[in-house]
């Protein structure tokens, strides 16, 4: 099996999110070296020593910048940092953002609006530039699988679980987000769907497989989907989810996959991961991995 050439044109799933990452660490550190710059260099280094804030700018700026730890690999499309580093970026970034919407926020109210036009004038727009910076990095750092769902390759992403499926060894891993939760017997897992939903694509279900799943094809008397969706479901499956989903934060159907497994004891009926929902892809990547668990 011939491997594929990593190139500058074809580089490797994730260095993306890394030149992102360190772009944005570099705009930052060269705009408060601009600052400090118009400063005296003594009486800056001792506002730097006597500001907290200041070093936790300057530790979110290594990280940002050196991402130590942090490689682009073709298995972790969308993870090329590791999980602490990740969690760090996020905490960090967080803060960040929190302190300058505050001393903007702040800035506005004392000032007044025509004031703080002028100022973000003055500043090239950094006022507004500063907090967005620190939103973007919070926004790639966000919880998510480790790919995206590709049903004829056995890949399903829920939330931020993924689950990796081999026909020839019947075994699942999951993960959570880059962290292996484990590996398991793919027969002795099950999609458990809320009770007011069930599950679109029963093992009896004449005709049914993966493949057709994938082309849109479904049980007989099931009503047709919208292009692009990937899978036929009937019309209460679809209906009531979507209705869910618009009630409201925190009200979407959840849905467990269960490790059933009765040569471990005190491990039976175990629940893997229980996941909200939220979105269409979700929903459809949950149907799939219910059809894929029930044909092994």
């Amino acid at each position: 099996m011939t491997r594929t050439k990593q190139t500058r044109a074809n580089a490797a799933p994730g260095a993306g999110t890394l030149f992102a990452l360190r772009a944005i660490g570099l705009v930052i550190l060269v705009r408060w070296l601009f600052s400090m710059s118009e400063m005296h260099l003594l009486s800056a280094l001792t506002a730097m020593a006597s500001s907290p804030w200041a070093c936790i700018n300057l530790v979110f700026l290594f990280l940002l910048i050196f991402l130590p730890g942090a490689r682009a690999r073709a298995e972790r499309p969308f993870h090329p940092l590791p999980q602490w580093l990740r969690q760090a970026l996020r905490l960090f970034a967080f803060l960040g953002f929190l302190f300058a919407v505050w001393t903007v926020g702040a800035f506005v109210w004392t000032a007044g609006w025509r004031r703080a036009v002028h100022a973000v004038a003055d500043t090239n727009g950094w006022l507004v530039a500063a907090p967005t910076l620190y939103a973007v990095v919070l926004w790639i750092c966000r919880p998510r699988a480790l790919w995206r769902t590709n049903i004829a390759a056995r890949r399903f992403a829920i939330g931020r679980y993924a689950v990796s499926l081999d026909g020839t060894t019947r075994t699942a891993v999951v993960w959570a987000e880059s962290r292996k939760i484990g590996q398991y017997d793919a027969r002795e897992l099950s999609v458990r769907w809320p009770r007011t939903t069930q599950s679109p694509a029963p093992a009896s279900a004449p005709g049914m497989s993966i493949s057709s799943f994938a082309a849109g094809v479904g049980e007989p008397g099931s009503d047709p989907v919208p292009a692009g969706t990937g899978a036929a479901l009937p019309r209460a499956v679809r209906a009531t989810p979507n209705r869910a989903s618009l009630a409201g934060w925190g009200r979407w159907p959840r849905v467990e996959l269960l490790w059933d497994s009765p040569a471990a004891a005190g491990h039976n009926r175990q629940t893997v991961f229980r996941v909200p929902l939220v979105t269409e892809r979700d929903r459809i990547a949950a149907r799939a991995l219910d059809a894929t668990l029930k044909q092994a």
